[in-house]
């Protein structure tokens, strides 16, 4: 490295400046390494401690993490681009994008009066009515609603508190297979991502153990609908993350809730659990509309002060035109009615594919949520194969750290009848590509 991009300076300002400048310019991309504390201090003429201190800035500013024996590296640029999903081929059935059936979503209709510009929004900056509301939505489900807030959805709100939480180059515990934007949100925040293996009941206890034994400071996951596997809390799963988390009292634990309402199975909320750091975070992108960016968190009275501390200092508050449009259709008895079919009709509809794919010998995974997860040799000849047959499926790679390949096929709009062929079409591209399959 040091031939080809050479890092000077005296003081640790001029070095940290140095690295920077060879970031920016292209000469240092992600991954590159920089050499050790001792060597770069013998060839600048300085002490090890001025390098030392220069690599601690550049850790606390993002630009480099440090990766135990791996050294000092270049932080990875944001995955973004590269887990994007690419552009639905015209004339193809879309099952990749996981998006709710537009049918089952109520019209969006604001209010008729604009909130008065007048008051401080930053004094007030939620609605008591619609914090009543939420809490009536999460107590039910074993919930504290002690301390709520809202955010401009669930990955606005998850991001604010990683940033706020932990320092460029600090573990996050992630789901694998997860959700694509969360392991693209920690990686542009400059955290590294340590996979944490799920099944059927949710993240497992076992993996769960491992990461935090690696240096995780925070834990996101998801306890019913999880995506893309489609698993869900049992109460016994439940139990076991508990115990192990309570041997790391001072590691936040978020809970993404997102199918919330949608979701076919009950809440076994981490939440209830006496941790000392959590937040249970629930959007209404799946049941209300994916324009209504909002989402809703009970939390710790700790995580409370440092996420609304933050967000005061940022956007202030979420619109209350927002906020008024979120309470009348949560509270309107015909959108409760839709949201109750949604429900019911997104469990048939994955119900169904998941029976005619076992009908068929095809191993698929998907006990809650609007997502089946199928495991494959051989993702690219699965997509192209479906791709043939007038399916579009999402190819496992996006969702992935380290787990085994698979392709998401989202269930939302597809009804049983279509199941049917689908699975069928499915049976024929493992048939046609055994060779790469495996057989």
């Amino acid at each position: 490295m040091a031939t080809q991009y050479a890092i000077s300076g005296s003081t640790a300002r001029e070095i940290a400046a140095s690295v920077e400048r060879g970031v920016a310019d292209g000469a240092l991309g992600p991954g590159a390494a920089l050499p050790p504390v001792r060597r770069l201090a013998d060839e600048l003429g300085v002490s090890p401690g001025t390098v030392a201190t220069a690599y601690k800035e550049l850790r606390r500013r993002g630009i480099v993490v440090t990766r135990g024996r791996g050294g000092t590296v270049v932080a990875a640029a944001p995955a973004v681009a590269s887990r994007r999903p690419p552009k639905v081929p015209e004339g193809l059935r879309d099952l990749a994008g996981g998006h709710p059936d537009p049918r089952l979503l109520p019209a969006l209709v604001p209010p008729s009066r604009l909130s008065p510009g007048a008051r401080s929004h930053r004094s007030t900056p939620r609605l008591a009515r619609l914090e009543d509301v939420v809490r009536g939505w999460l107590r039910p489900d074993g919930v504290p609603v002690e301390h709520v807030t809202f955010a401009h959805g669930a990955l606005d709100l998850i991001g604010r508190l990683l940033s706020v939480e932990l320092r460029p180059g600090d573990a996050v515990a992630m789901e694998d297979p997860g959700y694509h934007h969360l392991l693209d949100l920690v990686t542009a925040l400059g955290l590294r991502s340590v996979p944490v293996a799920v099944d059927d009941e949710g993240m497992r206890a076992d993996a769960l153990r491992a990461a935090l034994r690696a240096g995780a400071r925070a834990v996101v996951c998801s306890p019913r609908g999880q995506n893309p596997y489609g698993g869900r809390f049992s109460a016994a799963r439940r139990s076991a993350l508990l115990a192990v988390l309570r041997e790391e009292p001072d590691v936040l634990v978020v809970e993404n809730d997102h199918a919330s309402a949608v979701a076919d199975v009950p809440l076994r909320t981490l939440a209830s659990g006496g941790l000392a750091r959590w937040v249970h975070v629930r959007t209404v992108s799946k049941f209300l509309g994916a324009d209504l960016r909002w989402a809703a968190a009970a939390c710790d009275a700790t995580t409370l002060a440092r996420h609304d501390g933050r967000l005061l200092l940022t956007s202030g508050w979420v619109s209350h035109l927002l906020q008024e449009t979120v309470h009348g259709l949560m509270t309107d008895e015909d959108t409760r009615a839709l949201v109750s079919r949604a429900r019911e009709t997104y469990a048939r509809r994955r119900t169904a594919l998941l029976r005619e794919l076992t009908d068929r010998g095809i191993a698929a995974h998907g006990v809650s949520g609007m997502n089946v997860w199928v495991p494959v040799a051989d993702e690219s000849a699965v997509v192209n194969g479906l791709r043939s047959y007038g399916w579009w499926v999402a190819a496992g790679a996006r969702f992935r750290l380290s787990s085994g390949p698979g392709v998401r096929i989202s269930v939302a709009g597809l009804e049983p009848a279509d199941a049917v062929r689908l699975a069928s079409d499915f049976a024929a591209v493992l048939g046609e590509s055994e060779a790469t399959y495996g057989g």
